[in-house]
């Protein structure tokens, strides 16, 4: 049985196994996400693969950072073994909702980020959590710029536009020697 990644997230990637049993070590793409530990199914495929595999999920627990899942017929580590570099998918059914100041990552990935007074800063990379707030990495004319995702900076999210609306301090970036891309 199988599905395409159209209604699917990806949530992490299996890193490797752990035990005897068959447990996965899937390391969440957004660091501290519990999703993982919730969700009855995922679907499991490679980068580039259209069908995906779906499984039943029999064991979820949190382990240093990462998710340990056991799957429905992957009960040995022979049979995990194989699923190493795998993605992990979820239906975006399965995610609890927001708050209407609040976003998913994979909604915010890739979208395109404007300063007001600076403009179009480039695009939305990635995302690293410290202990203090998620900062966003922003990858564009002005080379690579951490926004800390705090209120105070970011204004707005257009998810229609994929438009992230942010107000930087002054000197967060090097106006003076702009990348040319």
């Amino acid at each position: 049985m199988g599905s395409t990644q159209q209604e699917l997230f990806q949530a992490g990637v299996v890193v490797g196994t752990h035990g005897l049993r068959g447990d996965l070590k899937v390391r969440p793409l957004t660091p501290g996400s519990t999703v993982l530990l919730e969700t009855p199914t995922v679907h499991m495929g490679r980068e580039g693969q259209e069908e995906l595999t779906v499984y039943r999920v029999e064991r979820a627990v949190a382990h240093k950072g990462q998710v340990l899942l056991r799957l429905e017929g992957r009960d040995s580590i022979e049979t995990a073994a194989p699923l190493k570099g795998a993605m992990v998918y979820m239906p975006l059914a399965a995610l609890p909702d927001l708050d209407d100041d609040e976003s998913y990552w994979y909604e915010l990935q890739g979208a395109e980020v404007v300063d007001r007074r600076l403009g179009s800063l480039g695009t939305l990379d990635d995302l690293f959590v410290t202990p203090a707030h998620d900062v966003y990495v922003v990858r564009g004319r002005f080379g690579e710029v951490l926004i800390p995702a705090v209120d105070e900076f970011i204004l707005e999210f257009d998810e229609a536009a994929r438009r992230l609306l942010v107000d930087l301090p002054l000197g967060l970036v090097d106006e003076q020697s702009p990348n040319q891309e």
